[in-house]
């Protein structure tokens, strides 16, 4: 069947547009990356993130794989990062324990930032004794430092991945609760609010189609700033004993199971280490890349809540 004229047209007219679209928004790219150094350290991420995702493929060593004839042994060709008092392959456990951190530190700001926001967008859009009550107990675990709060909290469920989310997860929710509240409360007297309960949407309906998503920017700026705090809280109970059990690897149980040998083995403390740094100097750099990009004239409103307790 023949293509009618004016419908040809159109598809090479189209098509051209897509292709210089694609094109132009390549170049903003290009131009963030050459403007801006912060948003490398995107990249530097997404070679963790890999490294998480293809760590059978990329490890030299299996973790758990005991070498007692190089115990304690420095770096070589062989093993980058040396090797830890049971002769295992540090390199090999430093990239197995990114999967624990990524996961543990995403799932934690999922979790507490998704109960965090639900309770802020109810207590700013309800008001009265519902919102008297979210804030009272929202100012209340905010009364605690974080880690203190969140080691009482897996300490009394017991010492496991999953508990360790749990804890880690509830002292983040108040903190994106105020930054949901603070937002809505500005968002409920716009008029696209006020058109939507003229035409009779539901309270759930306007809260999820036309509160949230305007302000869903302020909260993604606070997850990817949060994260990192999340990960080193994960890092520090971990060394503690309250997070992954050995001898799964994880970095902050790999810096506690090297602390006694600093002296004969300072190596076996650098991989961890470094990861840890390095993740969290990434993380934090590009949290402000992005806190820049969506909205550079809010330094201060959205930093505001980003103070996490020690």
């Amino acid at each position: 069947m023949a293509v009618p004229e004016n419908l040809r047209e159109a598809t090479q007219t189209v098509e051209p547009v897509s292709v210089q679209a694609r094109i132009n928004r390549l170049a903003r790219i290009v131009v963030a990356f050459r403007e801006d150094f912060r948003w490398w350290f995107g990249i530097v991420l997404l070679v963790f993130v890999l490294a998480a995702i293809f760590a059978p493929q990329i490890s030299p060593y299996p973790p758990l794989l005991y070498h007692p004839a190089i115990a304690e042994q420095g770096p070589s060709l062989a093993h980058p990062f040396g090797t830890d008092s049971l002769g295992r392959d540090q390199l090999s456990r430093v990239i197995y324990g990114t999967r624990i951190s990524l996961t543990v530190g995403l799932a934690t700001i999922l979790l507490g930032g998704l109960c965090g926001t639900i309770l802020g967008i109810i207590a700013a859009y309800i008001k009265g004794w519902v919102d008297m009550i979210i804030t009272m107990a929202m100012d209340a675990l905010l009364s605690f430092p974080s880690i203190v709060l969140a080691l009482a909290i897996v300490a009394s469920l017991g010492p496991s991945v999953i508990n360790l989310v749990i804890a880690l997860a509830v002292v983040r929710v108040p903190i994106y609760a105020r930054l949901a509240r603070g937002q809505t409360l500005q968002a409920a007297e716009q008029d696209y609010v006020t058109a939507a309960r003229v035409n009779g949407s539901g309270s759930a309906k306007i809260m999820l189609r036309h509160i949230f998503p305007n302000i869903f920017s302020p909260l993604l700026v606070q997850a990817t700033l949060s994260i990192a705090f999340a990960i080193l809280d994960e890092s520090i109970l971990s060394f503690l004993g309250l997070g992954q059990q050995p001898p799964t690897p994880e970095w902050g149980a790999m810096i506690n199971e090297a602390q006694p040998y600093l002296a004969s083995d300072p190596w076996m403390m650098v991989g961890p280490a470094l990861a840890i740094i390095i993740v969290l100097i990434s993380l934090n750099l590009l949290g402000d890349a992005v806190r820049d990009k969506l909205d550079p004239r809010a330094t201060t409103y959205v930093a505001a809540p980003l103070q996490e307790q020690p």
